[in-house]
């Protein structure tokens, strides 16, 4: 089939990849010259695994194409995916739904014969009755159906989950339109991944619930593990014992500094606006928002916690920047609140990521930027582990014991075991679970 994809971003660019691979031919659409420039060049402007190979051998074979000319390119198409972001508006929290509506207006300006428009961008309810709605208005005798096709990628594991999905949900009232959308996915077919049939709005609303859930079950086990550090009780055993129940299951409960990324945070502000506008309002969901909100520059504390005389003219080593691991995406990253509450407080910050340095410089200010662990970790007087990437769990700490001013680790991921750290003569703070020989509170060990 012929696909273009209007957007390149996260989204976009690993659906465009990913159906290409497919066998279909795809050409991706952006209004930004540069990435378009760039990716021509087999080059791509975010860090995920996998990716980069599939989109240069898809370019290779000539399944797919980028371009900056829109109008050119729908005319020959079956389906046009919208993939453009849908950022949280200033101000009030509602997602900015304008590169969505300029996108269906260029599509209508173009359209020749019956056309797919299939909206992938994570919208609210009702959107794509107003897409739907500008087709017709613009183009009141070009053919055209309207789908909802949300995406569930994970970062750091997009190409995986695109091509090997729990679920594909399609949200259509037009019968040519399934069918166009079940040929687009047949080659899923050998792996049987389960397509849902059902209404447009079903499928809108089908993805904020899941993200909201999700966030949901990240806090909840947040707040365990704060009772777990006052009552002596182990987080990770909690949701082990918990998560072995099929009806809870074991993803997401994981104790941490708090969600963040382009997804959760953004898209839970929408269905709270989204449920306010229609007089309901979703008092879990805004307590969720301001739990995580709070904990994310409460983690500073923790540190804090670890020296008896403050933060004030130390040193802090943080390790790891990205909101989660395999990405270099630093949207509401809890790394970012963490390390400004820590320079509020007074500490030096020092940080090191495999790949979301260059995002960072964007948000952050008055860091230095260190080109490894160790080097991060050189002369400071503790060590924070902000984000689980898989190089930070099996760090040498004999020679991080040589090389930080104080043996001080605060393990905001869980990632090292009491009996391991206590034996290297760390003093060591993690969350949700009781405290280990060497690791007290307020411990403040000098090295003579």
């Amino acid at each position: 089939m012929r696909i273009v994809i209007i957007g390149t971003g996260y989204v976009g660019l690993v659906s465009g990849a990913c159906l290409a691979d497919f066998g279909h031919h795809v050409t991706c659409v952006d209004k930004d010259t540069t990435k378009i420039e760039t990716l021509q060049q087999g080059e791509i402007p975010i860090y995920e695994p996998g990716l980069q190979d599939l989109v240069r051998s898809n370019v290779k074979q000539g399944r797919l194409t980028f371009t900056g000319d829109l109008g050119g390119t729908v005319a020959a198409a079956e389906a046009i995916f919208i993939a453009v972001g849908t950022p949280s508006r200033r101000g009030d929290g509602h997602a900015d739904l304008s590169y969505v509506y300029e996108a269906a207006r260029e599509v209508a300006a173009a359209l020749a014969g019956f056309t797919v428009v299939i909206v992938k961008s994570t919208v609210p309810v009702g959107t794509g009755d107003e897409v739907e709605r500008i087709l017709k208005e613009t183009a009141p005798s070009k053919k055209a159906a309207v789908v909802s096709n949300p995406e569930f990628l994970r970062e750091g594991a997009a190409v995986h989950d695109f091509k090997h999905p729990d679920r594909i949900v399609v949200g259509a009232d037009d019968d040519r339109a399934r069918e166009v959308v079940a040929e687009i996915y047949r080659p899923l077919s050998l792996n049987r991944a389960p397509i849902l049939y059902t209404s447009r709005r079903n499928a809108e609303l089908i993805k904020y619930a899941a993200n909201a859930f999700l966030a949901t079950k990240i806090t909840f086990i947040n707040e365990i593990a704060d009772l777990c550090e006052k009552v002596g009780g182990d987080v990770q055993e909690i949701a082990r014992g918990i998560g072995l129940d099929n009806r809870i299951g074991g993803k997401f409960l994981h104790a941490g500094p708090g969600f963040g990324g382009s997804c959760f945070p953004k898209d839970i502000r929408a269905l709270i606006k989204t449920a306010q506008d229609h007089d309901v309002q979703l008092r879990i969901l805004e307590a969720v928002t301001a739990i995580n909100d709070n904990r994310k520059r409460a983690m500073a504390r923790k540190v804090a916690a670890m020296f008896t005389d403050g933060l004030r003219g130390k040193t802090i080593a943080v390790l790891g920047l990205s909101f989660k691991p395999n990405t270099d995406d630093m949207r509401e990253a809890p790394s970012i609140p963490l390390i400004t509450a820590l320079q509020d407080m007074g500490a030096q910050v020092r940080v090191f990521d495999p790949a979301g340095m260059e995002q960072a410089k964007a948000v952050l200010e008055n860091v230095t930027y260190a080109a490894s662990a160790y080097a991060c970790a050189e002369g400071a007087d503790a060590l924070v582990i902000a984000t689980e990437w898989e190089q930070f769990r099996a760090l040498d700490l004999k020679q991080l014991q040589k090389t930080l001013k104080r043996p001080i680790i605060v393990d905001l991921r869980n990632i090292y075991p009491f009996d391991e750290i206590s034996r290297a003569g760390f003093d060591y703070a993690c969350v949700g679970r009781p405290p280990g020989p060497r690791a007290r509170a307020g411990v403040d060990r000098r090295r003579k």
